[in-house]
């Protein structure tokens, strides 16, 4: 299938089929495209979790507003983090970033205040999360991306201190009578000429 496809194909799944397991081998090149994810200067100020164990799926539904059923029935849940320290990551920086990229963190991003940089790192990972939705995409995996969830509430459930949550993405396969499928309820997109400018 060409890649078009596989994004003409994809949607925001609203009901998944509890039955049908992702194969351990594509849980595992999700992680590693993840890992793969550009960030502006190779920032990288994130951190991901996958997470399949029920009970902790189950919790976190409950704190997910209208997004609990998607979690409970999907496969796997995927949780986006940003880093939180930023003294650690503006320590790191020079250990692992060579010199230019350093310089224009310092000239550039250093002097934003803490809630700046906070959008700064927000606005990585979501680009992680791009990547991650159209590889899901691509591997005809289903996926619902959730900013309808209780932060602060995942990351005491999780255990996060050194990050923050920023966003989740339910991954599975869908039921077979979802009623979002593409087939069911035509995607909704602008005309091409609304969207895109040639110059």
């Amino acid at each position: 299938m060409s890649f078009i496809k596989s994004m003409q194909e994809r949607y925001a799944t609203k009901t998944y089929d509890r039955s049908r397991k992702i194969e351990l081998n594509k849980i595992e090149e999700l992680k590693e495209i993840l890992r793969l994810s550009p960030s502006s200067i190779n920032s990288q100020p994130w951190n991901f979790t996958f997470i399949t164990n029920s009970e902790t799926k189950n919790e976190l539904a409950k704190v997910s507003f209208h997004n609990t059923e998607k979690i409970e029935n999907c496969d796997a849940l995927v949780v986006f983090h940003r880093i939180n320290n930023i003294q650690d990551f503006e320590e790191g920086l020079a250990e692992r970033l060579p010199e230019g990229a350093v310089g224009y963190y310092n000239n550039f991003l250093k002097q934003l205040s803490e809630d700046q940089k906070n959008v700064w790192f927000e606005k990585q990972v979501y680009l992680a999360l791009g990547v991650f939705l159209s590889a899901c995409a691509e591997m005809n995996i289903d996926s619902t991306p959730m900013e309808g969830i209780e932060h602060e509430k995942y990351d005491a459930i999780l255990g996060s201190d050194d990050y923050s949550t920023v966003v989740a993405v339910a991954i599975g396969f869908r039921d077979k009578d979802d009623f979002n499928q593409p087939e069911k309820k035509a995607k909704s997109r602008k005309a091409l000429n609304q969207v895109i400018k040639s110059i």
